[in-house]
Formats: structure tokens, sequence, C-alpha cells
């Protein structure tokens, strides 16, 4: 066994994940994993620059994640960071004090590297020869893969829900004006996504990532997050459209009353479950398998 640390550091979140993996299998066997809201991408759609305040969160949750890699004494580290540091002009600066904290460059990696990424930490433990459409709701983009075994074609565009609620969303709750405007910049990309990617192709929709996690505890009538009632559950199109009616309807403090939210979600979620929508309802999908595994999980088997 080989015992790894693999850190994803998006727009929203910073996660790790340290697991002992079979080199010779891929079994992966999680000892820690944890996140944490840090909200990178704040206001990078509109400065194209990592905010002060975002980076020192970034480091907190860095310093707290080299602690716990240190005790579990990982052999090998990997810190892959998408969205948000892809589009920042002083990325640098986010490069430096990750290099300080945790002895390691982060890699800034591409769309279609993150959807790789992600389509083997979503569908390995999958069974059966299907083709799969891998969907990954981040905070600054979503990806789409679409494969069997092997992801064969993917795209990243930029509609994820932190970027999409701080373009469009001022009101509590947002307005109808607001929602047609997250929904219009959701069917640009997604036609974007079409010309290069077989959306309607695959057979299984694997949904991925906080905001489809979140819809589907909310659906599933959970009173505290559960990941193993969330992982594999699948949700019927219809209770994602109520789920993401009552979301629009519903005001912050609302939200937040919801048991299963996590606070770091309650501005982002209504704009993650509109794009999850309108996912489904473009391809005709009638239902979403969940997945808790992801890109964190893909990160960690690329490193045997």
């Amino acid at each position: 066994m080989t015992r790894v640390a693999a850190i994803d550091c998006g727009t929203n979140s910073i996660r790790l994940l340290i697991a002992d993996i079979d080199p010779a299998t891929g079994e992966v066997t999680d000892l820690d994993r944890r996140m944490t809201i840090v909200r990178l991408g704040q206001g990078v759609d509109r400065t194209g620059r990592l905010a002060p305040e975002a980076l020192e969160r970034t480091f907190a949750a860095c310093r707290e994640y080299a602690a716990a890699i240190k005790e579990y004494g990982a052999e090998r580290l990997r810190f892959v960071a998408t969205s948000a540091s892809r589009d920042a002009e002083n990325r640098d600066d986010f490069v430096r004090g990750v290099l300080d904290i945790l002895g390691v460059e982060p890699e800034v990696i591409t769309g279609d590297q993150e959807a790789e990424f992600s389509f083997t930490g979503a569908t390995k433990e999958l069974t059966g020869s299907d083709e799969y459409l891998v969907v990954d709701i981040g905070g600054g983009s979503t990806e789409f893969v679409v494969g069997s075994t092997h992801a064969r074609a993917a795209r990243s565009v930029d509609i994820g829900c932190v970027r999409l609620t701080e373009r469009h969303v001022r009101g509590d709750p947002p307005s109808e004006a607001e929602v047609a405007a997250i929904r219009a910049d959701v069917e640009a990309a997604l036609d974007l996504a079409e010309q290069t990617v077989p959306l309607r192709e695959a057979r299984t929709l694997v949904g991925l990532a906080g905001s489809v996690t979140t819809v589907a505890a909310i659906a599933l009538g959970l009173e505290a997050y559960d990941s193993a009632a969330i992982h594999r559950s699948r949700i019927p199109c219809e209770r994602v459209a109520e789920v993401t009616a009552r979301l629009l309807a519903a005001t912050h403090d609302e939200r937040a009353a919801i048991p299963v939210m996590h606070p770091g979600r309650v501005d982002v979620i209504v704009s993650g479950a509109l794009v999850l929508l309108a996912v489904m309802e473009r391809i005709g999908a009638r239902e979403v398998v969940v997945s808790e595994h992801d890109i964190l999980d893909g990160i960690a088997l690329s490193l045997v």
C-alpha cells in the first residue's frame, strides 16, 4: 500500500484526501477526507485577481492540512488548483504561499486535465460498460466528460456556482430577471460544451461536487449530511426540479436553515442547482447518479 495525500483547491473550497492505495488494484482506503470553504475565487470574475483575504483563508486551510499530512505520514503529495487560480493575474502569490506551507507547488491544471481527474475518480467503482456523462459543477467552472472505461471527450466551461452568483445575483431571493440571466449563461455554455462533447450520447449521468451532493441531500430528506446515504444515490429529474424551485423561492436565512446546507454554500447553491437542472433538461436525463468520489480521488490515484 502507498500512502498518499491529494489536495484539490477550487474556486469555492479546498479539500484534502489522505488515503492508502494498492498500486496493483487501485483500491483506495480513505484515512482522512475533509473540506474547507475558503472562497478563493472571491471577485476573480470581476477583478481578475485573487483577493488578499481569500488568499489568507486558503493559506490557513493549507497550514491545517500540512499538519494532518505530517501526522499520517503520507509518502507522496499532489496539490492541484483549478478554475480561480487559472484565471488570476496574481496566481504567483498563491503558488509561493502554498510552496512555503506544504513544500510542493500547486499544479494549475487545465480544464481538460480537471475533467480527466474527475472522470477517473467518479467512475472507477461504477460497474458496467455504459457510456457515462460526468458533470462536475465547481465554483468557477463546470466540467463535462463522456466516456466508458476512459474519458473520450471533455470540455470545461465557465459556469461555476460562485462565478454565476457573483455575476448575476443581487436579490434575496433572486429575481426572475436574475434567474433568467443565469439560465441564459448556462444554456450558452452548454451549447459550447456540445461542440466537443456528445452530451446526449451517454446512458448514465453522474453528478459531482458540492452543489450536486447538497441538492441530493435535500431531495433525500436527510436531517444531517450523510455521505454514505448520498454516495451513489439516484435522484430523479422531477426531484431536482422540485428542490431547485424550493431554493429559488427561499431567502438566505431559509436556505441556511436547511439541515444539510453547509454555511459556505448558502449563497451559491441556487446557481449550482440551476446548472444541474439545465444539464438534465438539455440531455433528457431521467435521473442523476450522485458521487462523493470525484477529482480528489482522481488526483490520489494519479500518485500511484
